[in-house]
């Protein structure tokens, strides 16, 4: 199963999404959607798993939940936009963490792509970044993996160019 990895759109989407995701099974975006225009076309490449983040709307925050647990494959996974820094989570998301047990974090919000084992909560750490035009970041980033049986296999970081 390929995985499109994607965050913090802020309202844009670049047509090169399309060609790096048309192959994947899903795209999961971890929240900052900024209009629903990016939601309706990724919904045509793949099926979605999304999550809100602090600048979508409540339009966006009815159509999406806050944070989503889910497992494929034997793989627990966490979605929440606004985690905090790895190892130094925010209390809500080390409650979920506490509660769902996940075995691969997926975060946005920071702008930062970030992949990174987290020993103190035994998981991955996944931040694929921003895809937007807004923000501090200076390139646009989003990733692809696979997961075959209970591995995350095949990870890729993928730049879109300048913000």
């Amino acid at each position: 199963m390929k995985i499109g990895l994607i965050s913090d759109t802020h309202g844009y989407m670049d047509e090169r999404i399309r060609h790096y995701f048309k192959t994947c099974d899903e795209i999961w975006h971890m929240g900052d959607i900024g209009n629903p225009i990016v939601t309706g076309e990724l919904k045509e490449i793949a099926p979605l798993k999304v999550v809100f983040g602090n600048i979508d709307d409540i339009a966006t925050r009815k159509s999406w939940s806050e944070h989503l647990f889910f497992s494929i494959n034997g793989l627990g996974f966490l979605m929440i936009h606004i985690a905090g820094g790895i190892s130094k989570y925010n209390p809500k998301t080390v409650n979920l963490i506490e509660q769902h047990r996940p075995d691969v974090l997926l975060c946005g919000h920071s702008h930062i792509l970030k992949v990174k084992h987290d020993p103190r909560f035994k998981l991955l750490y996944i931040n694929p970044g921003a895809a937007g035009k807004h923000g501090f970041h200076k390139v646009r980033t989003i990733c692809t993996m696979e997961i075959e049986n209970n591995n995350l296999t095949n990870f890729k970081a993928i730049e879109l160019g300048s913000r």
